[in-house]
């Protein structure tokens, strides 16, 4: 009897002490997937200009990168009919009931994306994509917003769009020129000693017009191919100098044309010398296709010297400012900031030499941005040309290179 009543006593205290134990429940509790305040929102950690709007379309938050790329202009960008759009569209998908170890990306909203262009203070395109978040009641109509910006990515598709055209329309020129002669040759022109020369004449002036347009091509393709890739060659300017003089020294001994020289010594930059020459090169061509004034003799001035004074227009104290500075005719204001658009030419030469290629100063600004350089260029009708090149001194890094 003794025994039965030990044994019914340790029954009922085992039972009573696993009562005692806490249940793992089977099934999540209804508060398992907590509704997510606004302020508990981490969108400052995202790698992405991210906005978080509520069902009106009012900003709840900004991340901090999307603060610095669109500033006061994303209250601009959400109000765009397109972006208003897509909200409606994001807004109209059922609310997903919350996110936890549960919940799986077949269970997230679709994305809502739209692109549009905003004009407004300055022409960009972008592209949003919105997704509804997860919240309790009251919360549940909340819109996360990511913005890319793709200006440049379509002002890149609109350069080589153009590029192809003028180029095109480039060679097609001499070539439409080069048929034409051919064609009249082979007829009765071709007996005619006087005009078959004539003619040969101009085709020979138009097939070297067309080699010209294609070398620059080429040129410019190698230069964009590794224009990401800073030079490392230490160049002394004086030797940089006396191969431009050698290539162009036979260009001024026609009579009225001047070169001089203002150099100072031991000027060292870092540079690929090829391509610093054929800048150089290039500056001084346009100051005699294009600077000459009628029964006036031309004096162009090749300089070359340290950026000692601290100036604004260039990116950093120091340097190297190499300089082509010419007494020609000058150049309107309005046309200056055109001049290294690719194709773009002034007018007509002064020289009597053929029309150029309109490459020229676009091969420039890829070579300099290359070099981490800037070029600028003063102007005005009747007073000259003046072109600064600014190089860094041998030694400074710097990360960003502007044409002006």
């Amino acid at each position: 009897m003794v025994l039965v009543c030990v044994a019914l006593a340790g029954w009922v205290l085992a039972v009573w002490l696993l009562l005692r134990q806490p249940r793992v429940p089977t099934s999540p509790p209804d508060d398992y997937l907590k509704p997510v305040s606004p302020a508990d929102l981490l969108v400052d950690p995202l790698p992405a200009c991210a906005v978080v709007l509520d069902g009106l379309g009012a900003i709840v938050q900004v991340n901090e990168e999307a603060a610095s790329q669109f500033g006061e202009t994303v209250g601009a960008i959400l109000r765009h009919p397109a972006a208003r759009s897509a909200l409606s569209a994001a807004l109209r998908v059922p609310a997903p009931s919350g996110i936890g170890e549960r919940s799986s990306r077949s269970d997230l909203p679709p994305v809502c994306s739209t692109t549009f262009t905003l004009d407004v203070p300055v022409p960009r395109t972008l592209h949003l994509m919105l997704r509804r978040l997860p919240g309790g009641k009251g919360q549940d109509k909340r819109v996360l917003v990511v913005l890319n910006d793709h200006s440049e990515a379509r002002a890149a598709d609109r350069m080589r769009t153009d590029f192809v055209a003028h180029a095109s329309h480039e060679l097609r020129t001499p070539l439409a020129s080069l048929s034409g002669f051919i064609d009249a040759l082979q007829g009765a022109a071709g007996e005619n000693p006087v005009m078959r020369q004539q003619f040969l004449d101009i085709m020979r002036q138009q097939s070297e017009r067309l080699k010209r347009l294609i070398d620059r091509l080429l040129y410019l393709s190698r230069v964009q191919a590794h224009e990401h890739q800073r030079p490392r060659d230490l160049v002394d300017v004086a030797d940089l100098m006396a191969v431009v003089l050698g290539e162009v020294a036979p260009r001024f001994e026609r009579e009225g044309r001047t070169l001089t020289l203002e150099i100072e010594d031991d000027l060292m930059v870092r540079a690929d010398e090829d391509e610093m020459v054929q800048v150089l090169l290039n500056l001084i061509e346009n100051a005699l296709r294009y600077g000459a004034k009628e029964d006036e003799p031309l004096t162009i001035t090749l300089s070359a010297r340290r950026a000692v004074i601290p100036d604004d227009r260039w990116p950093a104290d120091g340097g190297v400012i190499l300089g082509v500075e010419d007494n020609g005719c000058g150049m309107e204001a309005h046309q200056l900031p055109r001049l290294t658009e690719r194709f773009y030419r002034v007018g007509a030469p002064t020289d009597g030499a053929g029309q150029g290629t309109g490459l020229g100063l676009s091969i420039v600004r890829h070579i300099l941005d290359r070099h981490g350089g800037r070029l600028r260029i003063a102007s005005a009708p009747g007073k000259g040309t003046t072109c600064l090149v600014w190089l860094p001194a041998a030694g400074a890094t710097l990360a960003v290179s502007l044409v002006e």
